[in-house]
């Protein structure tokens, strides 16, 4: 049974669809950087920079850096605090 090549490029065509999805997922805009915050399971948010100076937020990188140092396993930035919690922080501060 011989495939066509118009299967193989539509094949082709899907994976480069899928994999910019991803590269664009993976991209942290200028002035920002990406944390991951939760309990069991992380979700990645992207903020600003300018968050770093707020005491607020301070603190949470102080919790994140009593419980996983500055050696994290993932190599990600992580919060360890519920994700409602970092919601509320970050929502202060927008205002």
């Amino acid at each position: 049974m011989a495939i066509g090549m118009g299967h193989i490029f539509r094949a082709k065509q899907v994976l480069r669809r899928s994999s910019s999805i991803t590269n664009r997922e993976c991209e942290v805009p200028k002035g920002h950087f990406a944390v991951y915050v939760g309990e069991s399971e992380k979700r990645r948010f992207v903020i600003p920079v300018s968050y770093l100076k707020d005491p607020s937020f301070q603190d949470l990188l102080s919790q994140a850096e009593e419980e996983f140092g500055f050696d994290h396993p993932t190599g990600g930035l992580t919060i360890p605090c519920m994700e409602d919690t970092f919601v509320e922080v970050i929502s202060s501060l927008r205002s």
